[in-house]
C-alpha cells in the first residue's frame, strides 16, 4: 500500500487516518516525491527477486491520491512501472473517495491498467453520515457522477466499491444502493474499532444482524456481485483460502510505505495508540526482507498461533482467522485479544454457513473402524447414506442453477424434503448430474421434471408439466417408462398420486425383488444406467424376472445365514440392480452410489460373491466421497494405489465369506495376499492420516482371521 497523499478533500468523521490515536499523518510530506517512489520501486524488485514472486498488488493510497494531480501521479506511476520492469508483473489499484475523478484521471488509468475503487456508504442518506466537506456539504453528487462515468466509459479499470457498515443505516436500502452501480465487486468494512474506543452499538451482535439481512438479499438476488466478506467466509468453510485481509488464517502480507518512505505495518493498527504502524524502518537504509523480521509483522504470519486462546478455542476460527489484526488491540494486553467484534462475527459466520454449506457429516472413528474392519455398522452406512444425500442435492441443484427458474423446481420446492430425497436417491440421478454439468451441453435435459412428477405422485400431491420425449419415451425415476411414439414434448397430469402421461402408448413400471425385506429396485429402463463398462441388457422379461427373484432370494438367505454382519452393508450401500449382457460378473461406477450391474450367475453362492465385493466398493467410494484418505495429488501412483485399496477392500469381504463357509480352512492364502498388499499401500507415502489408519485397521481383520 502506497501512501502517495497524506491529506484528504473530505473530513468523514470515522476515518482511521485523521480521526483516530496515531496521528503521524501531521508530520509527513503532503505528496510523496517521484525519488522516493523510485526507491520503493527498487525495493519491491530487489524482494521480488530474492523471494521469486512474479506478481505484486500494489494500491495508491491516501489521505486522498487523486489529491496529487493527474500529472505527479502519472510521473509517480511510471516510477513504480520501471523500477520492476523485467522483473514482476504489477497489479495496480488506487482507492479513492472519487470526487475529483474525471476523464483526464480515468485515460491516465486506463493507459497504465490500474483499476479504480471507490469509497461509497450506500445511499444518499448512508453516504451523507459520514462522508462529507468539512463544511458539511454532501459529497454524494460527485461520487455518483465518478462511478457512473467509470462504469459507463471506463468499465475494464472499475474494480468495485468499499463501503465501511453504520447499522444505523438501513440495510437493504445501502444494499441495493451499492448493486444499482454494477460494482465488479463489493467490500463491506466494519468501522474500525478497539476494546478501548468500541464501535456504536445497541445491541452485542447488531453488526451480525445487519450484515445477515444483506447476506439474505444477496443470495435470494442469486449472488449478482462478488462481496468479499460473504465470498471469504463462504470459501473457508469449504476449505479454501480467506479472501480479505480482516478474515481467515492466511499469513499477512501487508506493508505499507508512507509519503516520506518508512515502511508501516497495516495502516489500520493506526486507531489502536499513537506510533502504533512503525516499524523504524525507511526504503532509503532498509530491505523489505528486514522489515519483515519486524515483529508486529511477524505475529501476523503465524496463522491460529498467533491468536488469542479465546480465539484457537472458537469453532468458526478457520474462517474468523480472529477477525482483523487492528480490533483485536485492548490496553494492558496489546493485541492478544478476539476482536472486538467477536461475538459478531461468530454470528454472521454461522449464518452463512447454515445457509449456503453442504451439511456436514461427521463420521465418528468408531463408525470409519467398522467400515475399515470390513463390514460396517448400520450407524456407519447412514452416515454414507446422508453424505450422498447431500451430494445429490447439491449436483441436482448445480444442474437446476444453469437453467435458472422453472415450474418443476418450484413444485419440488413444495413438496416435503424427505420425499424429494426418496426420489433423489435413485442411483442415477448422480449419473445424470454429473454427466449434465461436465457435458457441452449443460442444460437439464427434462429428467429434472421428471423428478418432479415422480415426488409429486409420491406426496399425493396434483400438478401438470411439459416434459421432452426422448427416444420415444418419457422415463420416470423410480416409477417407469411411457412410451410416446410420434412426439417431441408431451403433458405429465398427477391427480391425488396417479400420474396420466398424454397419449402414452404403453407403460413399464420399475419393477423390484424382494430379499430378506429389503425393496431391491431392477433397473432395466433408466436410460443413463449404461455406465459400468458393460452394456446394459433391455427390459427383462416376466419370466426372467422370476429367475432373478428366485437366485437374489436364495443368495441373501445365504448370507443373513453365513454373514449376517454384512446386512447392513447390502441394505444400505444397495438399492438397485442393472442386468447387463455378457458372462456373469459384476461392477459398480463411482458416482451410481447404491447400484451393482450384473450378469446374473447360475448359482446363488457366485452371487453372494458378487454381491459382496461389489457393495465393498460402493461403501469406500461412499468414504472417498466424505474424507481424504489419499494425500491430494494427482499423480499416477495416488490412482494406482486407489485402485489397490479398492481391490483389496473387496476382497476382504469375499474372504471372509469363504473362510466361513469352510468353517476357516479356506482363506488363509488369500488373507497373506491382501495382507502383502496392504503393506505395499502403507509404503507408498500416498495415504493421509486418516487413510493409513484405515488401511492398518482393514490388517488387523486380516491378521486375527490369521490367527
Amino acid at each position: 500500500m502506497l501512501k502517495v497523499q497524506s491529506r484528504c478533500d473530505l473530513a468523514c468523521d470515522h476515518c482511521y487516518v485523521y480521526e483516530h490515536a496515531d496521528q503521524s499523518w501531521r508530520g509527513k510530506p503532503i505528496t510523496m516525491a517521484v525519488e522516493t517512489m523510485a526507491q520503493v520501486a527498487t525495493r519491491i524488485g530487489e524482494h521480488a527477486k530474492s523471494q521469486g514472486i512474479d506478481r505484486v498488488h500494489a494500491v495508491l493510497h491516501g489521505g486522498e491520491p487523486l489529491l496529487c494531480g493527474p500529472e505527479r501521479l502519472s510521473a509517480l506511476i511510471r516510477a513504480l512501472e520501471s523500477g520492476v520492469r523485467g522483473i514482476c508483473d504489477l497489479d495496480l489499484h488506487i482507492h479513492t473517495n472519487g470526487v475529483l475523478l474525471d476523464r483526464r484521471f480515468c485515460e491516465l488509468f486506463r493507459a497504465h491498467d490500474v483499476k479504480v475503487g471507490i469509497s461509497l456508504d450506500g445511499d444518499r442518506a448512508a453516504n451523507d453520515r459520514h462522508r462529507r466537506y468539512r463544511d458539511g456539504r454532501s459529497s454524494f453528487d460527485k461520487v455518483a457522477r465518478a462511478i457512473e462515468l467509470l462504469r459507463t466509459g471506463y468499465p475494464e479499470i472499475y474494480s468495485g466499491l468499499l463501503c465501511t457498515i453504520d447499522v444505523r443505516n438501513d440495510p437493504i436500502a445501502v444494499y441495493d444502493a451499492l448493486v444499482s452501480h454494477d460494482p465488479p465487486a463489493i467490500d463491506l468494512l466494519l468501522p474500525h474499532a478497539t476494546w478501548d474506543d468500541p464501535p456504536f452499538r445497541a445491541g452485542e451482535t447488531d453488526y451480525a444482524d445487519w450484515l445477515a439481512a444483506i447476506f439474505d438479499k444477496w443470495l435470494a438476488d442469486g449472488r449478482p456481485v462478488p462481496i468479499r466478506t460473504f465470498d471469504s467466509i463462504i470459501s473457508t468453510s469449504r476449505g479454501g483460502p480467506a479472501l480479505t485481509e480482516s478474515l481467515g488464517l492466511e499469513p499477512s502480507d501487508l506493508l505499507v510505505v508512507e509519503t516520506d518512505g518508512t515502511f508501516e505495518q497495516a495502516d489500520s493498527i493506526k486507531i489502536a495508540f499513537d506510533g502504533a504502524p512503525e516499524t523504524g524502518k525507511d526504503v532509503f537504509r532498509h530491505s523489505i526482507d528486514q522489515v519483515a523480521e519486524h515483529e508486529g509483522l511477524a505475529a501476523r504470519q503465524r496463522g491460529s498461533d498467533g491468536l488469542s486462546a479465546t480465539c484457537r478455542a472458537c469453532p468458526v476460527l478457520d474462517s474468523c482467522g480472529g477477525g482483523l489484526f487492528a480490533h483485536r488491540y485492548r490496553t494492558g494486553s496489546g493485541f492478544d485479544n478476539p476482536s472486538v467484534f467477536c461475538a459478531d462475527l461468530k454470528k454472521l459466520i454461522e449464518h452463512v454457513e447454515r445457509r449456503v454449506s453442504a451439511p456436514r457429516h461427521p463420521v465418528p472413528r468408531a463408525a470409519l473402524r467398522s467400515i475399515a474392519a470390513g463390514q460396517g455398522t448400520v450407524e456407519a452406512l447412514t452416515i454414507l447414506q446422508r453424505g450422498q444425500r447431500s451430494i445429490r442435492r447439491a449436483l441436482i441443484a448445480s444442474v437446476r442453477g444453469q437453467a435458472g427458474p422453472s415450474p418443476e423446481w418450484d413444485l419440488l420446492c413444495r413438496i416435503e424434503p424427505a420425499i424429494v430425497d426418496e426420489v433423489f436417491a435413485h442411483p442415477y440421478n448422480r449419473v445424470w448430474a454429473v454427466d449434465r454439468l461436465r457435458g457441452p451441453d449443460r442444460r437439464d435435459d427434462g429428467r429434472l421434471a421428471a423428478l418432479a412428477c415422480a415426488a409429486a405422485a409420491r406426496a399425493g400431491m396434483s400438478a401438470t408439466l411439459r416434459l421432452p420425449v426422448t427416444d420415444g419415451a418419457v422415463f420416470l425415476p423410480t416409477v417407469g417408462r411411457y412410451e410416446v411414439p410420434g412426439a417431441s414434448e408431451t403433458t405429465v397430469e398427477i391427480r391425488d398420486g396417479e400420474i396420466t402421461v398424454e397419449r402414452a402408448a404403453a407403460v413399464h413400471r420399475v419393477r423390484r425383488l424382494e430379499v430378506g425385506g429389503h425393496p431391491l429396485m431392477v433397473e432395466d429402463l433408466d436410460p443413463v444406467r449404461d455406465c459400468h463398462g458393460r452394456p446394459a441388457a433391455g427390459r427383462l422379461t416376466d419370466e426372467q424376472a422370476g429367475h432373478w427373484q428366485a437366485v437374489f432370494g436364495a443368495a441373501w438367505d445365504i448370507i443373513a445365514e453365513r454373514c449376517p454382519e454384512y446386512l447392513p452393508t447390502l441394505t444400505g450401500a444397495l438399492s438397485a440392480v442393472v442386468p447387463v449382457v455378457g458372462e456373469p460378473a459384476g461392477s459398480s461406477a463411482r458416482n451410481a452410489f447404491g447400484s451393482v450391474a450384473l450378469a446374473l450367475p447360475p448359482d446363488p453362492e457366485t452371487l453372494c460373491v458378487l454381491l459382496l465385493r461389489e457393495t465393498q466398493r460402493i461403501k469406500l467410494g461412499g468414504v472417498l466421497d466424505m474424507l481424504d484418505l489419499f494425500e491430494p495429488r494427482a499423480s499416477t501412483v495416488s490412482v494406482d494405489t486407489q485402485r489397490l485399496l479398492s481391490d483389496s477392500y473387496a476382497r476382504l469381504a469375499v474372504t471372509d465369506f469363504r473362510r466361513r463357509r469352510s468353517q476357516g480352512r479356506f482363506g488363509i492364502e488369500a488373507a497373506t495376499d491382501v495382507k502383502a498388499t496392504l503393506d505395499s499401500i502403507l509404503a507408498s507415502d500416498s495415504l493421509t492420516r486418516l487413510g493409513r489408519g484405515f488401511v492398518e485397521e482393514m490388517r488387523r481383520t486380516l491378521d486375527a482371521w490369521s490367527a
